[in-house]
């Protein structure tokens, strides 16, 4: 893993979204108590933790580095310190088109629990739908590798 930068970071999701965050909204976001980053080279996952539930902010993976698991680490790598700090639920929310990212959650233990229409702006002035996500962190299926 690597430290977590803001500017590092905005750069990763400028590869990623077509409407990226900037470096002032991760140093923002990582000041905040319970909001960490796991990041690797070509990927990063930012997650908040609340008493006992989490959430995931935001993954980004570099183009280049897509469909080579780096996701899927990254995911569980934001389990186990969802888990470390206390958490026993993680929430997310995904685009209802994005059926990649919706794949990987998926596979990674992630239920669709709700569902907020219109939730993402597209830049042609378009809405989708946000699917809400949650993943049982406690579930004896959970498959968490603690260290």
């Amino acid at each position: 893993m690597t430290a977590a930068d803001p500017a590092s970071l905005a750069a990763l999701h400028a590869q990623a979204f077509a409407a990226p965050w900037g470096a002032d909204t991760f140093a923002d976001l990582l000041s905040q108590p319970g909001v960490l980053a796991v990041s690797e080279s070509d990927g990063f996952i930012l997650i908040r933790t609340v008493v006992d539930e989490a959430e995931i902010l935001t993954l980004a993976v570099a183009p280049s580095a897509r469909r080579h698991g780096l996701g899927r680490r990254l995911v569980e790598a934001a389990a186990v310190a969802a888990v470390q700090a206390g958490a026993t639920r993680l929430f997310l929310e995904v685009a209802d088109d994005n059926i990649a990212a919706r794949g990987l959650y998926e596979r990674t233990g992630f239920d669709p629990i709700g569902r907020r229409k219109a939730y993402y702006a597209g830049a042609d002035g378009s809405r989708t739908d946000a699917v809400v996500m949650s993943r049982d962190l406690c579930a004896p299926d959970a498959n968490l590798t603690l260290p």
